[in-house]
Formats: C-alpha cells, structure tokens, sequence
C-alpha cells in the first residue's frame, strides 16, 4: 500500500508550501499579480504573496504562500547511494585506523577554482569543526591539510603527491552556471593524463553535490548538505581498509 505524503504548513496534509524568487520588474501592483500568476500557472492553488520587495529599479523579490494538491509515494523513493552508511563516531574512526590501516591517513582538501568560500571545507578540516561535530584537524588517526580557497586543481594535486595523501577532498559553494561542474572535470582530467587517479581517493562536497553527481565526474563520492567530517572520514577509512584497494 502506498504510503503519500504531502507539504505541511498548518494542518498535517494540507498540501501549503512558501515559495521565494525574484522576478526582473519593477516592484508594484503588476509586479505582485505577476508573482501571484506565475505560482498559480504552477499548478499551486489559493497563491498569496506574503512579501515583495525591490532588490533595485528593474527586478523585485517575492516570498509567496500556496498550496498543492500534490503528494508523494515516500515508500517508492530511493535515496541517492550516499546517505546509505551511518557514519562512525570520531573515536571510533580513529580505532579503526588504527587496527585495520595502522598508519595515520593523510587527507587533503580545498576549495578550488575561483572559489573563494571556506565555510564548507573549514567546516570538514578544520579542528572546531561545525554544529559540535569536529573537524579532522582533531582526528589522532588523520593528518589533515587544508589549503584553504582558490587553488588551483595543479596546486592540489602536487600538494597530494608532496604528502603522500591517501584522498583528496574538494569543495565547491558557487554553482552559478554550473561553474562547479567544468572545475571538477577539469580536476579529474588533470589525474587521468598523469595516470594517478586511482592513486587517491577524491571527495566532492557542497551545498549542490550528490554522490550520483560525483560519479559521474569520476570522484569517487559526493556529499552535500547536512554532511560532517565523520561522514567523509568514515568512507574514506572504510574504502581505503576495503581489500579491493
């Protein structure tokens, strides 16, 4: 039996959602029946624009309150293959390196590109970590390198090979024209012609990666939001220990 789920705002199943977008017009009354419109051309019913206001002369932003119909069979929904493992506490990790790797794992990251923000790849390297979840900075078992934003892909892959690393983690935040995407292929051409890509472990992450994603760009796992240093650690140390390697 299918098992439909639905939006909720007020009352279980009643199908409300809050919308946000900018339109390019000048804010007013035509503006806000323009977004009041749109929503309904949606599919959305009972469309209220709870919000508006001008970013400037030529475009208006818009907070809107509707409601759908729609629903969702949450039984029939597969997760992307990424989220499948619970993640091994800190000490735990470290444990595990130490019977079945026996040597610290040397990690490195960085946000590459034109990429300049650290939050995501401080909030995985850095030793206060994030949300009370440490960095692997703190990690006895990892020896952990962060060489901050804007790296060159050239940079980071010979800052591996200096330091022997066992994975390299990436992070990208601006995905505004898929400018994330042509980096990280750029990244995974660069070890292809070297003939080193299976030499290292190589980690995607950020607010707009999946697994499913970094597959397909020859990383070998993505992680999006909501992801901890355990998260990356624990793959890491489990496909490094794993006898196929």
């Amino acid at each position: 039996m299918a098992r439909i789920v639905r939006p909720y705002g007020d009352t279980l199943d009643d199908g409300k959602v809050q919308l946000s977008f900018t339109l390019p017009v000048p804010s007013g009354a035509r503006a806000l029946e323009a977004a009041r419109e749109l929503v309904l051309g949606w599919g959305f019913r009972e469309c209220e624009i709870a919000h508006s206001a001008p970013l400037d002369d030529e475009f208006t932003f818009f907070v809107a309150y509707a409601k759908t119909e729609r629903g969702i069979d949450f039984d029939a929904v597969t997760a992307d293959s990424g989220d499948a493992e619970k993640p091994m506490a800190m000490d735990d990790i470290n444990d595990f390196i130490r019977e079945r790797i026996g040597r610290k794992v040397v990690i490195v990251g960085a946000c590459t590109g034109f990429d300049a923000h650290t939050v995501g790849i401080d909030a995985i390297m850095n030793m206060k970590g994030c949300n009370h979840h440490y960095g692997l900075e703190r990690y006895p078992m990892v020896e952990a390198h962060n060489l901050g934003a804007q790296v060159p892909n050239e940079r980071l892959i010979e800052f591996a090979r200096k330091v022997r690393a066992d994975a390299i983690l990436i992070s990208q935040v601006v995905t505004q024209k898929d400018v994330h995407l042509e980096n990280l292929a750029r990244f995974v051409e660069l070890l292809e012609a070297a003939g080193e890509r299976g030499r290292f472990i190589c980690v995607v992450g950020g607010p707009r990666v999946s697994n499913k994603m970094a597959a397909q760009l020859g990383f070998d796992a993505g992680f999006g939001r909501g992801t901890y240093a355990e998260d990356v650690a624990t793959y890491i140390v489990k496909k490094l220990a794993a006898p196929a390697r």
